[in-house]
């Protein structure tokens, strides 16, 4: 098991804010000085898991077609 993506949601004073974090190309390094929400296994990327780096252009093209295929 490891963490590729977060996502977030905050309310204060009636304002919401949201965020959505995902791993692509990520250097993987600072994660071994925290510990990412409590986690007791590791963080990974896009690049890891296929064993090549991709294109941003690419990941964002798929999650708006994946989103929109949803929602």
């Amino acid at each position: 098991t490891r963490k590729i993506c977060a996502i977030g949601v905050r309310v204060s004073r009636f304002v919401t804010m949201h965020g959505f974090a995902l791993n692509v190309n990520t250097d993987l390094r600072y994660f071994s000085y925290i510990n990412p929400c409590g986690l007791t296994f590791g963080v990974t990327s896009i690049r890891q898991e296929l064993g090549k780096e991709i294109a941003m252009d690419e990941v964002k093209t798929i999650l708006k077609e994946k989103f929109n295929q949803i929602y």
